[in-house]
């Protein structure tokens, strides 16, 4: 262990050397000589000592957790709280990105370099170009797309989704896409299957946007998307305020009202990144949303949550490690049609795929869990978007495309094993 840290310790002495995070001019948080560490550790009372350290929203903020380690994005001025900590729960840690700030600037570059008045997947969009970008889609194809709202958010923003159907009695597909504000490949990923889906003249892709219903809501978090645009690119949360804390927000895909809370899925403590909220639904863009995907599930076969970061597909259930859904054994042959689609592609991205307790760790009250808990939705899952690690949340806007493509093909092959195992029959 102490050989672990030696030349990271080091590495954390030029660190401080250099300074902490200052607010930038234009009043956005900056993250110099922030730097992201990959924890290892054997037991869960190792796992549950060095999550208390990211309950602290000052100084360690939880980027990742699975089965055998964290990534955790450590405050400069608080290594060596955190070498005390590694070396007390005998946990080893590599450090994979060392200042997150780098990886901040060279995406606001590229997006910089990448600007015009067209919108576009060069660069990634912000909330109002997303939302102009739509109200042109449904103007210019006024008959295969109709705008939905799902509600408002806390700060009153409208909550925005788009319907393309090409015929009547096709089954439907709902994608959910940043839910987790700082995630920005999910709705560049979502925008992306819209214009695939609406002027893509490859047959593969006719097929599949002609043959389904889509119910796309490229923002669900808007409040904390434009919050990541305009203040804190790392921001995870929503932004309403606590009533007991003066930390803001609620960790939104762990406040579904579907085994809320149970086995430790998330926690209670308002300042931390999991926060379920102090009761169900007490986020007013879930329970909108809950409203909104009830209203309709008799038309929605399959539910797609997308998420970043670490290349997954993720089933229910995510509540609970000891218990298996009834389709376990069909989910995991349709996330498997998935995984194999996407290797097979030329970048060769490998995704892995389970249930959500059993690949990564409890969580409760997520999308995909009250989807096919409390919705019946059958074919729930639990995108997990690229990479694994080496750019994490802030992934550069040259693997937007990429990533949509893959999605594209995965979700190809992932409906037609639906279809092959009777999943897409009319619920209607």
């Amino acid at each position: 262990m102490g050989n672990t840290f030696t030349w990271l310790w080091a590495l954390a002495l030029l660190h401080v050397a250099l300074g902490a995070a200052v607010p930038e001019t234009d009043s956005r948080i900056r993250y110099d000589n922030y730097a992201v560490y990959k924890v290892k550790y054997e037991s869960l009372a190792q796992r549950n000592l060095l999550q208390q350290l990211a309950e602290d929203r000052e100084n360690v903020w939880l980027w990742h957790e699975a089965k055998d380690e964290l990534h955790l994005m450590i405050n400069p001025k608080s290594l060596s709280e955190f070498e005390a900590e590694v070396l007390k729960v005998n946990a080893s840690a590599e450090i994979f990105i060392p200042n997150v700030q780098d990886l901040i600037d060279i995406e606001t570059t590229d997006n910089s370099r990448a600007s015009s008045d067209e919108f576009g997947w060069k660069r990634y969009n912000s909330l109002a170009e997303i939302e102009a970008w739509l109200d042109d889609i449904l103007a210019r194809y006024p008959v295969i797309t109709e705008g939905f709202v799902v509600g408002q958010s806390y700060e009153g923003r409208t909550i925005r989704g788009i319907k393309i159907s090409y015929k009547s009695g096709n089954p439907g597909v709902f994608i959910e896409s940043n839910i987790h504000a700082r995630e920005w490949i999910t709705s560049a990923t979502a925008t992306w299957l819209i214009n695939q889906f609406l002027t893509s003249d490859d047959p593969l892709v006719r097929t599949l946007a002609e043959s389904h219903d889509w119910y796309i809501v490229p923002v669900l978090n808007v409040d904390g998307f434009v919050y990541t645009h305009e203040k804190d690119r790392m921001w995870r949360k929503t932004r309403q305020p606590s009533a007991i804390s003066s930390c803001v927000g609620v960790d939104p895909n762990r406040n579904y009202d579907s085994h809320w809370m149970e086995n430790d899925g998330a926690s209670s403590n308002p300042c931390a990144e999991n926060y379920g909220g102090p009761q169900p639904f007490s986020e007013p863009e879930i329970k909108a949303m809950s409203e909104f995907v009830a209203s309709i599930k008799d038309k929605v076969n399959v539910m797609l949550a997308f998420h970043s970061y670490s290349q997954l597909l993720l089933s229910p259930y995510g509540h609970t490690e000891e218990e298996l859904p009834p389709n376990f054994d069909d989910l995991m042959e349709v996330a498997k049609a998935y995984a194999d689609a996407v290797e097979a592609l030329p970048y060769g991205t490998v995704y892995r795929y389970g249930t959500a307790a059993g690949v990564l760790y409890t969580a409760s009250g997520a999308t995909n869990d009250w989807a096919y808990n409390e919705q019946d939705i059958q074919i729930s899952y639990t995108i997990e978007f690229r990479d694994t690690g080496r750019y994490g949340f802030i992934l550069p806007p040259v693997h937007i495309v990429p990533n949509a493509e893959e999605a594209l093909f995965g979700i190809v092959a992932l409906l037609d094993k639906c279809k092959d195992l009777g999943y897409l029959a009319i619920k209607y």
